[in-house]
């Protein structure tokens, strides 16, 4: 429990709010809200448990503590919550949303589409739940499905689940062979996001501008340093570049957890000031004492610990924009391992393009933008890999599908591990998976038709973005 005043005060009001109205979900939700933040997940999972048994008849208890187990990736625990849910109230479209994101993290994607369209059915104006049929990717989007996607789109006040809705409805016109159109709803949704969420460029590329100071030695072996981080493997690159695949592939081995995408390195870097002040940023990188990078290390081993489920040794980490934090990884945690997924620039791109990414993602919405944003990236991991090859090292995605039984063996190898057979059949494993590509990864390891060719007579200006020099 905190014994900071600021953060003591703040949880006192909570609890005086929920006193004063305690019928009211949004006190409870409130509080709920900042026990999980403060890493207090079970005592607010109890809390939870006492207002259903007080409240038999009322379903905010169990919406809310089904939102927490979804947040903790615990959807396993969800789904019986889910199911109650939904009978106890089938007319609220959101429940049934719910439900169907759990079930295709769990790779039950017939269920989680009949969950899907239960919400379209009660609110065809609902983007999340278009968009989760949309993912699920097992069948070819219907001309009925886009049909109803347009009718829909006047329907979708909320501008985050018009965007949603448009990225949905570009995949199914895409699914219908009506490219130009496709791409217009992509575009639109596009357009849409940068009105909310527009890419803060220029930042990104001032932060990896000072990196420069660093000398290559810096990212080399630390002699003598303690090895902070022995078990952490990070996979990054750009989003859609194949690192849920790297992941599945890992966790399959006995001695790996994957964990997903953990916001917990970026939480070190903003308390360092990262995005604040990047020179100061690096120059602090320069100068930290080894006691320093050792509290670091153990923050960020704390936070990425609240998910572990497993006594195994290592485990990934795969939110891919870590590559802007490769400097504090190697700082911080010089026994950490590093893979940089790559896969082709134009079909990541144009994937990417296609993704929805939600409000709390500085991520490009334009073509010129992301070939921008895939210099900056391998600006700042050229900086670094020369000088760091037995704890970093670059996969190649095309060829890791063409070849898995040459490539897999090989990263195992590098990473120190024998060979698990059942890292050839990643499709076979059953954990729970949090990203667009859930489903596809699902499916046996093989080389798919890129999308990008069939839209290229738009993607003009992402080719120039990506051919320009600095």
């Amino acid at each position: 429990m905190t014994t900071d005043p600021a953060r003591l005060g703040e949880e006192r009001k909570l609890r005086d709010a929920v006193a004063a109205e305690p019928d009211s979900a949004r006190a409870h939700a409130a509080f709920i809200s900042y026990m999980c933040s403060a890493a207090r997940v079970e005592e607010a999972l109890l809390h939870l448990d006492r207002e259903a048994r007080r409240r038999p008849s009322s379903i905010w208890p169990l919406s809310l503590k089904a939102g927490v187990l979804s947040a903790e990736r615990r959807a396993g625990e969800a789904i019986t919550l889910h199911r109650k849910l939904v009978t106890m109230a089938p007319d609220v479209p959101l429940l049934w949303a719910n439900f169907g994101n759990d079930l295709a993290a769990l790779g039950m994607a017939s269920d989680a589409a009949a969950a899907y369209r239960s919400a379209v059915a009660r609110a065809p104006g609902l983007g999340a739940a278009w968009l989760g049929i949309a993912n699920l990717r097992g069948a070819r989007l219907s001309a009925s499905d886009a049909a109803a996607m347009e009718s829909a789109l006047p329907l979708a006040q909320d501008p985050y689940q018009r965007i949603q809705l448009l990225f949905a409805l570009g995949r199914a016109l895409g699914d219908q062979r009506d490219l130009h159109r496709s791409f217009e709803s992509f575009a639109s949704a596009n357009a849409l996001r940068e009105t909310l969420v527009p890419h803060g460029g220029a930042r990104l590329a001032a932060f990896v501008e000072a990196h420069k100071i660093l000398p290559p030695s810096f990212f080399g072996a630390s002699k003598g340093a303690p090895a902070q981080g022995l078990g952490a493997i990070f996979i990054v690159g750009m989003p859609r570049s194949g690192s849920t695949l790297v992941e599945q592939i890992l966790a399959s081995h006995p001695e790996i957890e994957g964990m997903g995408e953990l916001s917990a390195l970026e939480e070190v870097a903003a308390s360092m000031g990262a995005f604040d002040a990047p020179d100061a940023f690096v120059e602090r990188l320069r100068t930290l004492t080894q006691a320093e990078a050792e509290q670091l290390a153990a923050g960020y081993l704390t936070r990425a610990g609240r998910y572990r489920r497993t006594r195994r040794p290592l485990f990934t980490d795969k939110m891919p924009a870590n590559w802007r934090f490769v400097a504090l990884i190697r700082r911080i945690m010089p026994g950490a391992r590093i893979i940089d997924i790559r896969r082709d620039p134009m079909a990541c791109g144009f994937s990417a393009y296609t993704t929805y990414f939600n409000r709390n993602t500085d991520f490009p919405n334009s073509l010129e933008d992301l070939g921008r944003y895939y210099r900056s990236y391998r600006r700042l991991m050229d900086m670094t890999q020369g000088s760091a090859r037995d704890s970093m090292c670059s996969l190649d995605y095309e060829r890791l599908v063409s070849n898995p039984g040459g490539e897999i063996p090989a990263l195992l190898a590098w990473l120190g591990l024998p060979f698990a057979e059942s890292c050839l059949t990643p499709d076979q494993n059953q954990r729970a998976i949090y990203t667009p590509s859930a489903q596809q990864v699902r499916a046996p390891i093989h080389r798919a038709q890129d999308r990008f060719h069939d839209y290229r007579r738009w993607l003009g200006p992402l080719q120039a973005s990506l051919d320009a020099r600095e």
